[in-house]
């Protein structure tokens, strides 16, 4: 297995992995560091979790060093990321493994006040990381100014497109230069992002991990199938298990994740919630405890899947199957970071079997079903884990008690449908109301 220092960095780099506690590069850092070093464009294909920013920060570090810092100090390289989470996460890389050199940088993304991220610019980076909304309102302030950058790294391409940001990103990468290294990443290649790549690519080098769309193979996988009612009392349930050390929990809607991370503390599990309509300030929060175990479980929403770069998170929950199939495989692959295993766990209530028809046919296997644990509602029993009838049929009734010794009476005839329910008419009258 091939070290880092076979590879061509330079000591400051290799000393600040080495503090990183990294010894081998992982197999997209490998192929990626030569060719971006040589000042290649390139396509990079590799899902979450396989050291892609390392495989982009290390050689443009290098790059920048290898030259003066210019006078008056301007943006030199621009890293554009879907979300502010990822932003903020790949600003963090680069600090850290170029904290031995004189190189500067800043992050910038909506939700916060923008006086801080101007003037930062005004002081001058050499690399600016940013999602794009935030950095097209500076660029049209002129306070960003990407006339001289030499380098572009696109990050997450596939969720630009997922999260409408396409349109913008042609237009960031309307005011930089054409004469340009590109460096692009996606976990996937569908039609848009094949268009897009081919845009702004000049021969690259093509870089594929894994394939498109699967899972990271070291993660074991399983599945529940229960009842909505049944939901929390098995994620509570399996909570109980002290293995569950840092665990990353899906949600469909906000107002899910609210509740779940809301019921977790009422239960003496200490949860945050991360989704789209928390403040930047209560995200970075809620994170940053996730990140120092403050907070055993993190419950988030789709729009932070890939958000989210923690070490060390043993189990992914999907308490509710995504919409989309592809939003699995970006969330399961939060755990079994870097090489580390990890465990994918997901309850699929009756109404969510197409969604997991279509997870299995993306990913190319079934995922093993475990057995729900007694007393948790499952798909054939009720909230309280009772059995309940077969679909069509009704309950029956006991048979009447009469006086001992006589025969005992038929049963009561189950009631009409219709029974002690409030005719349609009064029910619209009071919604009127």
């Amino acid at each position: 297995m091939i070290r880092f220092d076979e590879l061509p960095l330079i000591e400051p780099l290799l000393r600040a992995v080495r503090e990183e506690g990294y010894e081998n590069p992982t197999p997209i850092q490998q192929q990626t560091i030569k060719h971006v070093l040589e000042g290649k464009d390139l396509l990079g294909c590799a899902q979450t979790g396989t050291g892609k920013t390392a495989a982009f920060a290390l050689p443009i570090l290098q790059r920048l060093q290898s030259v003066p810092v210019p006078n008056p100090r301007h943006v030199r390289v621009l890293v554009l990321s879907p979300t502010r989470e990822l932003a903020s996460q790949i600003g963090d890389s680069f600090a850290r493994y170029g904290r031995h050199l004189h190189l500067r940088h800043t992050v910038v993304f909506g939700g916060v006040g923008q006086n801080p991220q101007a003037q930062a610019l005004r002081t001058g980076v050499d690399i600016l990381v940013a999602t794009p909304g935030r950095l097209l309102d500076l660029i049209e302030q002129r306070i960003a100014k990407l006339d001289k950058v030499g380098i572009l790294v696109l990050d997450e391409a596939d969720r630009m497109l997922d999260m409408g940001f396409i349109y913008d990103v042609r237009r960031v990468i309307g005011n930089l230069p054409k004469a340009r290294q590109t460096v692009f990443f996606s976990a996937t290649l569908p039609h848009d992002i094949q268009t897009l790549a081919k845009d702004i690519l000049k021969n690259p080098v093509r870089i594929e991990v894994t394939p498109p769309a699967t899972t990271v193979e070291k993660i074991s996988q399983s599945l529940y199938h229960v009842d909505k009612h049944g939901k929390f009392p098995l994620l509570r349930q399996l909570l109980k298990d002290p293995s569950l050390q840092r665990t990353l929990v899906f949600t469909r809607t906000k107002r899910g994740a609210n509740k779940v991370a809301e019921q977790l503390n009422q239960n003496f599990v200490k949860a945050d919630a991360i989704h789209g309509n928390k403040a930047q300030s209560a995200r970075e929060r809620a994170l940053e405890n996730f990140k120092r175990g403050l907070s055993r479980v993190l419950v988030a929403t789709d729009i932070a899947a890939r958000g989210i770069d923690v070490d060390g998170v043993t189990h992914v929950v999907n308490y509710d199957m995504p919409d989309v199939p592809e939003n699995y495989v970006h969330r399961i692959g939060r755990t079994a970071r870097a090489g580390a295993g990890g465990i994918a766990i997901a309850f699929c209530a009756p109404d969510e079997r197409e969604e997991l028809h279509a997870v299995e046919k993306l990913i190319r296997i079934r995922i093993p079903v475990r057995p729900v644990p007694p007393g948790i509602a499952h798909p054939s029993s009720g909230p309280g884990g009772s059995p309940l009838p077969k679909h069509g049929a009704a309950a029956p009734h006991p048979a009447q008690p009469s006086a001992p010794g006589a025969p005992a009476r038929p049963a009561a005839p189950a009631p009409h449908p219709m029974a002690n329910k409030t005719p349609r008419r009064f029910l619209w009258g009071k919604r009127r109301r």
